[in-house]
């Protein structure tokens, strides 16, 4: 992940790992019916229940500057061991940012507050309460940083999730912020490979009436995957934007790629939904 261009002096503290969490939360709701489907997949976090095997460890986390950030990031990488280390990790950087509101501990306690909202909270009020505080801290860490790429899909991806929750999803400026988003991602990183493959699977899934775009979206896409080869979330999106176009042995060898892979860029997402996925899909086109 290293071919990726460095922020601004001052904000290079999370690198795209942390992104790719965040990436796969917005993802989601790419794939509802098919006007929601352009929002809709924006914020389901990962499952839990299913261990990483040994061969997939956990990724090394990015060159955070102090003690909390370092500790909260490891219990967001692994609370599919423990979901409890969801509250740890929330908890401790509510305090750190109370403290000292960094960039990295923003964007961190943004995540955490997406995932307790996801997998923690027992009441819909409780879940609209995390996402709007994710919301809110995501949006700090885009007034502290509006250059951090990172900032940016924080905050669509808690705002996605709110709205889905409170029933304003159909609401229109849902559709321009996902779009705006992207575009700002984009403009400030072209080769930044989550804000790639989000910008493929928003051209993929949304309808054409509304600037949908499916060879568009393949572009972004194969742009991804040739940065990071291992991203197996571009890799699958991919190969449904083949399947879109009824170019299904092409799409076999892309799913093909990510059942086989060995070195994951997140081995959480690839066990945990990356790989299910891709062999739910395989098992569905292989006879076409």
């Amino acid at each position: 992940m290293s071919r990726q261009r460095r922020p601004s002096p001052g904000h290079a503290t999370l690198r795209v790992r942390v992104v790719m969490v965040a990436h796969e939360s917005v993802h989601r709701a790419l794939r509802g019916r098919r006007l929601c489907r352009a929002v809709t997949a924006w914020v389901c976090a990962t499952a839990l229940g299913l261990a990483i095997p040994g061969s997939a460890a956990t990724p090394p986390p990015p060159p955070l500057s102090g003690p909390v950030t370092r500790e909260a990031w490891k219990d967001l990488t692994t609370f599919h061991e423990d979901p409890a280390r969801i509250d740890r990790a929330r908890d401790l950087l509510e305090q750190e940012v109370a403290r000292t509101p960094s960039l990295e501990a923003l964007v961190l306690l943004s995540w955490a507050h997406l995932a307790w909202a996801d997998y923690r909270a027992s009441t819909t009020e409780a879940k609209l309460a995390s996402y709007e505080r994710g919301r809110d801290v995501a949006k700090r860490a885009i007034d502290l940083a509006p250059r951090s790429p990172e900032a940016h899909l924080w905050y669509a991806a808690n705002l996605g999730r709110w709205a889905i929750n409170s029933g304003r999803l159909r609401a229109a400026f849902m559709l321009s912020t996902l779009r705006g988003e992207i575009d700002t991602i984009l403009e400030i990183d072209p080769d930044h490979v989550p804000g790639l493959s989000l910008a493929g699977s928003f051209y993929l899934e949304t309808p054409a009436l509304f600037g949908g775009d499916v060879p568009r979206a393949e572009g972004y896409l194969r742009k991804a995957t040739a940065l990071d080869p291992h991203f197996t979330r571009a890799r699958v999106e991919l190969a449904r934007c083949l399947i879109e176009q009824r170019r299904y042995a092409e799409a076999r060898t892309e799913l093909a790629r990510v059942i086989d892979e060995r070195q994951p860029s997140y081995p959480a997402d690839w066990v945990l939904r990356h790989k299910p996925h891709a062999e739910r899909l395989l098992a569905e086109i292989r006879s076409r």
